[in-house]
């Protein structure tokens, strides 16, 4: 346990910004899990509509920090490309 002033605030600040990140990555994998599963399940509509909300959360997750640029980018092209595979 830090016994400085300054320690013991930064661990609180830490504990707050921990769970407010928690909280914003539950929520972008569930939002992914949705679209795939919106995916599999035949459905354009639904699947373009996860689409749309699953980039969003991508794109702020990756503004937040939460997730790298690179890594936001990554999974958007591997929507993308099950978005696409599903017209064929």
């Amino acid at each position: 346990m830090a016994n400085i002033k300054s320690a013991k605030k930064r661990i609180l600040v830490i504990k707050k910004k921990t769970l407010v990140n928690k909280v914003a990555n539950t929520k972008l994998k569930t939002v992914i899990k949705k679209f795939y599963a919106a995916v599999e399940s035949g459905d354009k509509a639904a699947a373009e509509a996860a689409y749309k909300e699953a980039v969003k959360r991508v794109d702020q997750a990756a503004a937040r920090g939460i997730i790298h640029d690179n890594a936001a980018a990554h999974k958007k092209s591997q929507f993308t490309k099950a978005l696409n595979a599903m017209a064929k």
